[in-house]
């Protein structure tokens, strides 16, 4: 009797050890005791062919790779979230400590000078570090005249009918001993050429300036402030169909450029710079897949297919990467602009922030852009990842990534699918996604290019 029961257990302790190989793996979160900020807890993983995924009771959808991810609402203090399968159950424990976030008051002062200490400081439009509310990048050495205070950006007169922001560190007081004089107006003049113009303003010191644009012009301001409560200098510029824009300055003298881009001749590329920049490497893996797949490896792929693809077309590629080594986003920037490209393309894969998850809405494709200049590519390049992927259309959209603000040449960032989406990953993992990806990127840029005809307005 002794011995079937050492029989029995020794049978139920291998079923056992041999099920808790089909055990549910979670990539995400990392931790079982969290402290955090976040409104939600995100979990990612994949379970087993057998395996129903349950989280704090509730069934979770699987893919058919086995692919799940879902977010769980937090609230202030403890938060105990059961992960629970057929074969394992684990307990996360997450404190949450309240987001006391609060609108700093305003602090108004009299109105003092003060000096940009760095090149392209961003001048905004509201008094905070996100969205897209930047109307320029002032260039070090730009006098501007504050008058206020609001958490951590000063606001900026610029004339009695505008103010923008800058942030307290991107400025310093002049030196006591300074020998300054209010800058002054000089001339103003305009120059036409067969694919570019040219606007100068110049002045006897540098001053802030703005840049909007409506449907058919850009419109660039130069503010002298202290010369008069409405000392504004506007050039209005007619927009080109397809161009690229840069601001200089030297001294006091303001030189805007607007160029036509120009367009290969025949039926191929040849002619046109692409830089293609693939997300992330090294230490920077991106966003991890619920199989644990790295965002880095698989946008180094689709940039290495779609310089292959490029070339074949005709045009010349430049990489900000071809293995994983880590590039920082200012590198990325610099070996654009040593390159002259007409066009900057940053891959990536999309990951969900911290809001409460939907399967079914939260994945697709989408691409991104910065400046005005930069839609139509963008829509285009959307076109054909919609066409070539079969992924949901997550829409075009602008974004304030770094690596898309500069304007002397056309910026879009892809996020070709989600990487911690269930749905999406066994799209991603697909052999042919990188193949099929980059053919989607070059398709785009050669009908934006090319065959106008193609175009989505």
């Amino acid at each position: 009797m002794k011995n079937m029961k050492k029989l029995v257990i020794l049978f139920l302790s291998l079923f056992l050890g041999m099920n808790s190989v089909f055990a549910y793996n979670l990539i995400l979160p990392k931790e079982k005791k969290t402290v955090t900020t976040n409104q939600y807890a995100f979990f990612v993983g994949k379970a087993q062919n057998t395996e129903i995924i349950t989280i704090n009771d509730k069934r979770i959808f699987t893919a058919s790779n086995g692919a799940f991810a879902h977010s769980v609402k937090l609230k202030d203090g403890k938060n105990r979230v059961v992960v629970r399968s057929n074969y394992s159950t684990q307990i996360y424990n997450f404190y949450k400590t309240p987001s006391s976030i609060e609108k700093s008051p305003l602090k108004e002062f009299e109105q003092r000078r003060v000096v940009v200490n760095k090149d392209r400081a961003p001048l905004r439009e509201l008094p905070q570090n996100k969205g897209m509310n930047r109307i320029s990048h002032l260039f070090k050495g730009t006098n501007l005249l504050i008058n206020g205070q609001q958490g951590e950006f000063y606001r900026v007169f610029l004339s009695k009918n505008k103010i923008a922001w800058i942030a307290v560190k991107d400025v310093d007081e002049p030196e006591k001993n300074e020998d300054y004089t209010i800058p002054t107006f000089i001339t103003m003049k305009s120059d036409t050429f067969k694919n570019a113009s040219v606007h100068t303003i110049e002045f006897t010191g540098k001053l802030p300036y703005t840049i909007d644009e409506t449907d058919k012009e850009i419109i660039f301001k130069v503010y002298n402030p202290e010369y008069s409560d409405n000392s504004v200098y506007t050039v209005n510029i007619r927009k080109p169909e397809k161009y690229v824009y840069r601001t200089l300055l030297s001294n006091g003298t303001y030189i805007f450029k607007v160029n036509e881009l120009l367009l290969p001749e025949g039926a191929t590329l040849d002619g046109i710079t692409v830089v293609i920049d693939p997300g992330h490497g090294g230490f920077e893996s991106g966003a991890i897949g619920c199989l644990g797949d790295k965002e880095k490896d698989i946008a180094l792929k689709i940039g290495l297919e779609l310089q292959d693809r490029l070339r074949l077309m005709g045009a010349n590629t430049i990489m900000t990467r071809e293995c994983d080594g880590h590039v920082s986003l200012d590198d990325r920037i610099e070996i654009a602009q040593k390159n002259c490209p007409q066009i900057f393309v940053s891959i990536h894969l999309n990951s969900i922030p911290d809001i409460n998850m939907n399967v079914r809405k939260n994945r697709g494709s989408s691409v991104y852009y910065y400046n005005p200049n930069s839609k139509e590519l963008a829509k285009d390049v959307q076109k054909s990842l919609l066409k070539e992927l079969s992924t949901r259309n997550e829409g075009v959209r602008e974004g304030s990534f770094k690596v898309l603000r500069r304007s002397e040449y056309l910026s879009i960032l892809v996020e070709a699918a989600y990487m911690t989406n269930p749905v999406d990953s066994v799209i991603y993992r697909k052999e042919n996604f990188a193949y099929n990806t980059a053919r989607a990127i070059a398709e785009g840029i050669y009908n934006y290019l090319i065959c106008d005809d193609n175009k989505t307005k």
